[in-house]
């Protein structure tokens, strides 16, 4: 007969053999999951080395690129712009080595920048719109009238900017008198809405608006890349032709050359390149300028819309 004692130890045993299973079986279940996260690991640190050599690679063609483009590139674009006169007009965000580019691109072509009219934070701020507009109505030179459709503060602006520092491009001559432009311009200077170098603004047959990436925030930055777009698309309106240039973030979202794109009425008209980052950008810049010139225009670049690489590509 067995005893209360004998089935007491009995359990006992049974409890303590299963007690020292578990910790044995949990021993050999955590190395294993410890050996499995360590080839996890090790695999995530091989896949982030491939695509970090993978992006590597790619910055180092990209930069070889770059690198043949301009050494070719002032024989692409040479006479394409001969004896052509460009007004420059930047965005509070353009790159500032862009815009250098962009200006000795247009001397390789064979043209010549006549003004670089910076547009300040104040400019595209909404904030600012009421003064915009109310400086822009009073400093109309006597001999010019704004369109019936320009009633925004951007295409206001660039109606007015447009009419005093583009020619008219039917008779080659400036719509204002040298004093009408010193007034518009000192003026809208004084409100803190552009800044350029007195000695070097005269009129020109084309323009290039060069912008950046739109880094802007939600809360205006709908409203900066529709102000510069239709900026950009008034200007094209008042001369022999406009190009609207960015970074590849201008193209993106509400940016202006997005904004562009979707206008079938500024698209028309206005061409766009959204990567100016790149020297085939600022080359493609330039022979837009010039198909522009020649009664054309274009959605360049690789940015979303974009119809083609460069001017001449057969269509995406």
């Amino acid at each position: 007969m067995i005893s209360m004692r004998h089935h007491a130890v009995s359990l006992v045993a049974v409890f303590l053999a299963l007690a020292v299973g578990i910790v044995l079986g949990s021993g050999v279940l955590a190395d294993s999951v410890v050996t499995g996260l360590r080839d996890d690991k090790a695999d995530l640190r091989r896949e982030v080395q491939e695509a970090e050599d993978h992006g590597s690679r790619l910055e180092a063609q990209l930069l070889a690129a770059d690198g043949f483009d301009a050494t070719v590139g002032p024989r692409i674009v040479r006479d394409e712009l001969q004896e052509r006169t460009v007004l420059l007009v930047t965005t509070p965000d353009a790159a500032p080595e862009d815009v250098d580019a962009l200006a000795r691109t247009v001397d390789d072509a064979g043209g010549r920048v006549t003004a670089r009219i910076a547009l300040t934070d104040s400019f595209v701020d909404a904030a600012g719109a009421d003064q915009l507009r109310t400086t822009v109505t009073n400093v109309v030179p006597a001999g010019v009238e704004l369109q019936t459709g320009a009633v925004d503060p951007g295409s206001l602006a660039g109606d007015l900017l447009g009419a005093v520092l583009l020619v008219d491009p039917a008779t080659g001559q400036p719509r204002s008198s040298p004093e009408e432009r010193t007034l518009a311009l000192t003026t809208l200077r004084s409100g803190g809405f552009v800044t350029y170098e007195d000695d070097q603004v005269e009129p020109a047959q084309a323009a290039l608006v060069v912008t950046g990436v739109h880094a802007g925030g939600e809360e205006h930055g709908g409203n900066r890349g529709s102000l510069i777009a239709r900026f950009a698309g008034v200007v094209d309106s008042r001369g022999a032709g406009a190009v609207l240039a960015g970074r590849p973030g201008a193209a993106e979202g509400n940016g202006p050359i997005a904004v562009v794109r979707a206008d079938a009425a500024l698209a028309a008209g206005l061409s766009t390149v959204d990567n100016l980052d790149r020297e085939s950008g600022r080359l493609t810049t330039i022979l837009a300028l010039r198909e522009q010139l020649d009664g054309g225009a274009g959605r360049y670049g690789t940015g979303p819309s974009a119809t083609a690489v460069t001017v001449g590509t057969p269509a995406r």
